[in-house]
């Protein structure tokens, strides 16, 4: 496995933290938005930010691993990954999030070995928080304060905290929840529901629906850094380097959930 020392994960950080920066001086203007072919929506920021991490990485990091983005993936550029590490970008996750100006987007920088995450950073820049996992740990970083560790929780006694996604709720979701004891329900936006249980302030977020590689792969490494998992419906590790990088149905959840 590669080593993942805490310079290089203090690079990214730094990497995701000035695509963020780059984002906020689109929010705050009278943006375009296009649309993609797959209908999704697109905007100025989710090509200069992913310009920006993608550049930074080959000049700055290391040329030897390839990128694999959003946005370029659009656009039908491809890299060969099959025997590789490799990188994955979602420089804006949370479009619609972002349209809607509700501040729940997110800036995701994932490294992938052996069809796992390995590194995943994942910040937030309305807020200015960025959350990190690699083999060291999960942690939070608020503004430019010191990190934090973060852990998942056990499960409460009392009942789940679910989280369920702000704009792609489906009814599928809600007959999955019914397995449990749910306690509350939480929406947000984004791969923030990730976040959220890595920082042990929720349980479990199923998603059935169409998802890509890109959009759990850093909030992937965070969980599972922070003692949780992202499972498939069988139980098996979400994986990575699909053919399509598209993802089938997953259950992100604390300690010990996915095991009851």
């Amino acid at each position: 496995m590669l080593n993942i020392g805490l310079g290089l994960a203090k690079d990214i950080v730094s990497i995701a933290r000035r695509a963020g920066a780059e984002i906020m001086k689109i929010y705050q203007t009278d943006f375009e938005i296009s649309t993609k072919e797959d209908t999704s929506p697109v905007t100025q920021a989710d090509r200069v930010a992913e310009d920006l991490i993608s550049r930074a990485i080959r000049e700055g990091i290391t040329s030897k691993y390839p990128i694999v983005g959003e946005e370029a993936v659009s656009d039908g550029l491809i890299p060969n990954i099959s025997s590789t590490p490799f990188w994955l970008i979602d420089p804006l996750d949370g479009t619609k999030e972002f349209i809607s100006r509700n501040g729940e987007f997110t800036v995701n920088i994932a490294l992938i070995e052996n069809a796992q995450p390995i590194l995943g950073v994942i910040h937030v820049p309305v807020k200015n928080f960025t959350y990190l996992g690699f083999n060291m740990g999960s942690f939070l970083i608020k503004n430019n304060e010191p990190r934090k560790q973060i852990l998942c929780r056990t499960q409460p006694s009392n009942g789940l905290t679910a989280l369920v996604s702000r704009s792609h709720l489906s009814s599928e979701v809600e007959i999955y929840l019914e397995n449990y004891s749910i306690a509350e329900k939480i929406s947000a936006g984004s791969s923030l529901k990730f976040c959220i249980i890595a920082e042990g302030l929720a349980d479990i977020y199923p998603r059935m629906g169409r998802t890509m590689e890109w959009d759990t792969a850093a909030g992937h490494a965070i969980i599972k850094f922070a003692g949780g998992s992202v499972k498939t419906l069988d139980g098996l590790d979400l994986t990575y380097g699909k053919a399509d990088f598209e993802n089938p149905n997953f259950i992100a959840s604390s300690s010990g959930i996915m095991d009851n």
